[in-house]
């Protein structure tokens, strides 16, 4: 049985529980900038919850399993699904996990996955504000006890 590590999640839930950046703008298509009107996007509790958990997910777990991962767990017995049930949140999570690893760097298949579950731009660009916010804490975090800032090589260099 696997155990998520709670740690480091703080700095993630206390964004979701902060408000929601200021609004975005967007321009109804067919008509000029008169047309501009304020939009909001929110996540639910739930939602964000996702987008956390998200942070420790691999890339590697949003690829459906092979011929023989699914041989050695029909044989084992062992069922390991990383999806979840209700397809708005794996759109959610599948977008979120790819976010937190390649940061913009997303295939926009993805992103029409996301927005046809559903969601919106703004949607997008709120979770990304959060990524971003939750990499500089890392960073900081990291930093402050006198960590290399990175280990690697990321989307966010």
């Amino acid at each position: 049985m696997a155990y998520y590590d709670f740690n480091g999640f703080s700095e993630v839930l206390q964004l979701a529980r902060s408000p929601a950046p200021a609004a975005s703008l967007s321009v109804e298509e067919g008509q000029g900038l008169s047309a501009i009107e304020p939009t909001a996007a929110a996540f639910a509790p739930l939602e964000w919850l996702v987008v956390a958990l998200a942070r420790k997910d691999t890339v590697r777990s949003l690829q459906v399993p092979g011929r023989i991962a699914t041989a050695i767990a029909s044989v084992f017995g062992v069922r390991r699904s990383l999806q979840l049930a209700d397809p708005r949140l794996e759109a959610l999570r599948r977008l979120a996990v790819l976010s937190w690893h390649r940061g913009y760097s997303v295939a926009s298949a993805e992103v029409r996955a996301f927005t046809s579950a559903g969601f919106t731009l703004e949607h997008y660009e709120l979770m990304m504000v959060s990524i971003l916010a939750g990499h500089a804490a890392r960073s900081e975090n990291r930093a402050a006890r006198g960590q290399r800032a990175s280990s690697g090589p990321t989307a966010f260099d």
